[in-house]
């Protein structure tokens, strides 16, 4: 990819905290916020204040399906119930889109993935979250706003294009014919400790490429060189499947990925679903 097109995607995708000011009246606004700990914590800070005329989406509400025996603990939504609670929110194909949490894009990307895997062509993560808009001393709301409806021209579909399964990544690991990239931790990858599910470890023959690295410590988008020499590594001939623990955090992989024109496969099951099998 060249570096004109590297700098478009870039530009295309993270917006600055002014740039978002301008936007305001022109976008729909999706506050992200969330911690696995406290499901309540990310609407009580939005609550508290959020960007002016911010809609909270929730992970578990908005952003997953319900958990079943497989599938993993945040299994993709319906097309149906996403679609549907797009337009609650007022967005159709067209609308701009700027999503943003707290947490180096955790949840945000979750938000991005799914709405371009719908077909929401203009779709932006404010980088630095709501700590770089607070730290601006950008105005904020506390009101949550009024929704305005719309209706899609076509009904949106989740692409399945880039979704693999617990079947097809088992197939593919047996016969060490892809290359899997997992997202978590290294002290979760390498088994050290495993907080949230029942096995600690990886799937076989997974590497190590942890969702923190993409940003700095304050949340920022490292620069574009970082993203293009993460991926050069992993062999065009081969297929690339990314996971974490739920199919969340791995969505910021996947935002890294794409800022080096990079497009690997999402395991949204995870090592939440491959645990639920190795149990059964």
């Amino acid at each position: 990819m060249s570096s004109d097109i590297a700098e478009s995607v870039m530009s295309k995708t993270i917006i600055t905290v002014n740039s978002v000011e301008a936007e305001l009246a022109t976008s729909v606004i999706l506050d992200c916020r969330f911690s696995l700990s406290d499901p309540a914590e990310g609407e009580r800070l939005y609550h508290q204040d959020h960007l002016p005329g911010a809609q909270y989406c929730h992970l578990e509400q908005h952003l997953s399906g319900t958990p079943s025996t497989h599938g993993g603990r945040h299994p993709l939504p319906s097309s149906e119930a996403f679609s549907e609670q797009l337009q609650l929110w007022g967005i159709r194909e067209s609308t701009p889109v700027i999503v943003y949490d707290d947490q180096r894009f955790a949840f945000a990307a979750r938000a991005w993935w799914l709405l371009k895997a719908v077909g929401i062509r203009n779709v932006r993560l404010l980088d630095g979250g709501y700590s770089a808009w607070k730290n601006h001393h950008k105005p904020f709301d506390r009101r949550t706003p009024p929704l305005h409806p719309t209706q899609h021209t076509q009904a949106l579909t989740l692409s399945t294009d880039h979704l693999v399964d617990y079947s097809k990544v088992k197939t593919l690991s047996d016969q060490q014919e892809v290359v899997l990239v997992d997202s978590r931790e290294a002290h979760r990858y390498n088994g050290d400790v495993e907080p949230i599910d029942p096995i600690a470890g990886h799937i076989p023959g997974a590497i190590n490429k942890p969702w923190q690295e993409i940003t700095d410590e304050a949340g920022y988008i490292k620069p574009l060189e970082f993203h293009l020499r993460r991926w050069l590594d992993l062999p065009e001939s081969q297929q690339v499947i990314v996971y974490c623990g739920s199919g969340v955090t791995a969505c910021v992989n996947l935002l890294s990925a794409h800022l080096a024109g990079k497009t690997p496969d999402l395991y949204p099951g995870s090592w939440s679903d491959w645990c639920s099998y190795q149990l059964a």
